[in-house]
């Protein structure tokens, strides 16, 4: 197993981190190879150029800008996402990596013809986690339409393996949140975990 886990928090000492240290102690126990993609840490540039933009599609040097980014996903068979929640979707530093990162040639396959559609470039892809925390309810966040959510499990899903095996745990009213909620969270998130990994 060959695991790359993206995560995005700006505070080393945030709830989040401990998500993604549960997420971590998984894949080891599991004996998984793993990649972190903090992107943080890294001081990731998410703003998709002009530059990029106008050589999005050319297969041949789309990926140099962010070269590490595309061969981790190549690499990995098992994608998993650890987030904050801000404003019912993704940090935007968490979307500027899809943005930049699932480029035609790796993420997804560039219509041949008119009037057809992407392909998906991802197949390799058998196992999709995505782990978030949100200061929403969960009706709340259900009404408004969990639009970080969709964006990943639906989004990215549909170009990763047909038959892939998903898991998904998030923590609502994290503003409010006390210790024995984000324990027992904490354990949700060990068994959303082990459900993925089988």
């Amino acid at each position: 197993m060959r695991a790359l886990v993206v995560y995005c928090h700006p505070r080393p000492k945030s709830f989040t981190s401990a998500v993604r240290d549960v997420v971590l102690s998984k894949l080891e126990t599991a004996g998984a190879e793993v990649r972190l993609c903090d992107l943080y840490a890294r001081d990731f540039q998410p703003v998709l150029t002009a530059d990029e933009l106008e050589g999005y599609e050319n297969t041949n040097t789309n990926q140099v800008p962010i070269q590490s980014d595309c061969d981790d996903l190549k690499w990995c068979d098992t994608l998993i996402f650890v987030y904050p929640t801000w404003w019912y979707g993704l940090p935007a530093m968490l979307k500027g990596w899809l943005d930049r990162v699932m480029v035609p040639g790796v993420a997804f396959i560039m219509p041949a013809a008119e009037g057809e559609t992407i392909r998906p470039g991802l197949q390799h892809i058998t196992r999709l986690g995505v782990f978030t925390t949100c200061g929403a309810s969960w009706w709340l966040t259900r009404f408004v339409g969990a639009p970080g959510r969709r964006t990943l499990l639906r989004g990215v899903g549909l170009l990763c393996a047909r038959k892939r095996r998903t898991a998904f745990a998030a923590h609502y009213l994290m503003d409010s949140a006390e210790r024995p909620a984000l324990s027992k969270h904490l354990d949700k998130v060990g068994r959303q975990m082990d459900k993925l990994l089988g």
